[in-house]
């Protein structure tokens, strides 16, 4: 209920996506058509996906259950024989009871900080999912 002595209040009006001189973002600040439109995270992501369907075609079968994925950095806990290295990527086997596949992990960090572009990245990403696939296989990563 309203009391006539008070003024009223005029509605709120939904806020805009605008500056104080009423003008505001007009436009991305870059455009699609450019590199930077991608992002480092995105770029690595994309690299991992081409290394992964270049080995598919030749070891499609044998890798159809096997799940890829992208981790920022390792654990904390090193495995045993990683005594003072970092990782840059894991092979985790299957645990047919906890319902889990074979899984590759690559560690985007550590992968980026190795490497002075974008060309590095996507050979030494190939590197690591190589290496990780020929430990799955077991067969020596020369081979793939």
């Amino acid at each position: 209920m309203h009391d006539p002595l008070l003024p009223a209040i005029p509605p709120r009006r939904a806020a805009r996506r605008r500056d104080r001189r009423g003008r505001g973002l007009r436009g991305p600040l870059v455009p699609p058509t450019l590199p930077g439109w991608r992002t480092r995270s995105e770029e690595f992501d994309d690299a991992v996906l081409a290394a992964v369907e270049r080995l598919e075609k030749r070891w499609g079968r044998r890798l159809s259950s096997v799940e890829f994925g992208v981790e920022e950095v390792p654990p904390s806990d090193p495995s045993p024989w990683e005594h003072d290295a970092v990782a840059l990527g894991r092979y985790f086997p299957a645990d047919p009871p906890a319902g889990l596949a074979d899984r590759i992990v690559l560690y985007r960090r550590p992968i980026q900080s190795r490497c002075e572009d974008s060309a590095e990245v996507a050979l030494l990403v190939e590197e690591v999912v190589r290496e990780q696939v020929a430990h799955l296989l077991g067969r020596d990563p020369e081979d793939l």
